[in-house]
């Protein structure tokens, strides 16, 4: 029998983990064809979440948990998880519920006709419109500057061959933009659009800085764009300089008396260039910070405990 690994990474979801336990498992129930194995990657929740999935493990040998020691992120601990599974295909689903257990059943199926690769898109939402609507730009920006192809309104959630996820192994990414691989790496992919659920217990992980983190992964490891931009921008502004400070000796020899050229033009010009400096410093410390990164080469995470893999 074909093995099907479900991988969930949670934190703090004590309201929903037990729910998506059992939705998933009606669903691979209905596959009698498949075995399966549910992994839950806890990145150290302090709440009762652990102790849920350790009392639900005990009854039932197919889901399967790895508590890290601290909480590693919401990058490094997904992507770990990944890599924890071998079965023929994984599924990537998060705890929160806002992922439709119910398209497991028609990623499989997708799977099963050829794709090496089935994702779920989310086409519309019943979450905050404002935040959708941010995170949509964001994917056209994203796909606007990357030099490979991106996937719009897509998350992580799907289904994923397992020679896809050999090869993420042997790539040994330390802080990995996982939406990005899927496309760079070129497997034959579908797409299946949903719509996004609106989050009934328990709130979401995700803050500014998530967001930001997420965002900038994606802008670096994808496109040399802003760097480039620096360039560009230096030699206009240079190149507009010059041209004013012409004009203005030109204007200022034309009309000695009469013209003063004042401190204006140079406070705003300084504080102009200043701020344009400051930015692209920004954009160049994050490629450096993306570098260090990559050469520090510490693990993903580091596992406190796993229970029920001894069954392998």
């Amino acid at each position: 029998m074909k093995l099907i690994s479900i991988v969930t990474p949670c934190y703090n979801e004590e309201q929903n983990v037990e729910t998506l336990y059992r939705q998933v498992k009606d669903i691979l129930n209905m596959l009698p064809e498949y075995n399966y194995e549910h992994i839950f990657i806890d990145n150290s929740s302090t709440d009762r979440t652990v102790e849920i999935l350790k009392g639900i493990a005990n009854d039932d040998h197919h889901l399967k948990i790895i508590v890290n020691v601290r909480n590693f992120g919401h990058i490094r601990s997904p992507y770990y998880g990944l890599l924890q599974s071998y079965g023929d295909a994984v599924i990537l689903i998060v705890a929160d519920l806002q992922d439709p257990p119910g398209l497991i059943y028609d990623f499989i199926k997708k799977w099963e006709n050829g794709y090496k690769i089935v994702v779920g898109t989310k086409t519309k939402s019943k979450e905050n419109k404002f935040m959708f609507f941010i995170r949509s730009l964001f994917y056209k920006a994203i796909a606007g500057i990357s030099e490979t192809e991106q996937i719009s309104n897509f998350t992580g959630f799907g289904l994923y061959d397992r020679k896809f996820i050999d090869i993420l192994r042997s790539i040994d990414e330390p802080y990995p933009y996982f939406r990005g691989l899927i496309t760079e790496l070129g497997f034959s992919r579908m797409e299946i659009p949903y719509t996004q659920p609106k989050r009934e217990k328990g709130k979401t992980k995700n803050n500014f800085y998530t967001l930001y983190d997420i965002a900038m992964l994606g802008f670096i490891n994808n496109s040399k764009l802003p760097l480039r931009l620096a360039s560009f921008i230096g030699f206009g502004i240079s190149l507009l300089s010059f041209v004013v400070a012409l004009v203005y000796l030109i204007y200022k020899l034309l009309f000695w008396s009469d013209f003063s050229v004042g401190i204006a033009p140079l406070v705003i010009g300084i504080f102009f260039l200043g701020g344009v400096q400051l930015f692209f410093l920004g954009i160049i410390g994050e490629y450096i910070g993306a570098i260090f990164t990559q050469i520090k080469k510490r693990p993903l995470v580091i596992e406190k405990e796993r229970i029920n893999f001894n069954d392998k």
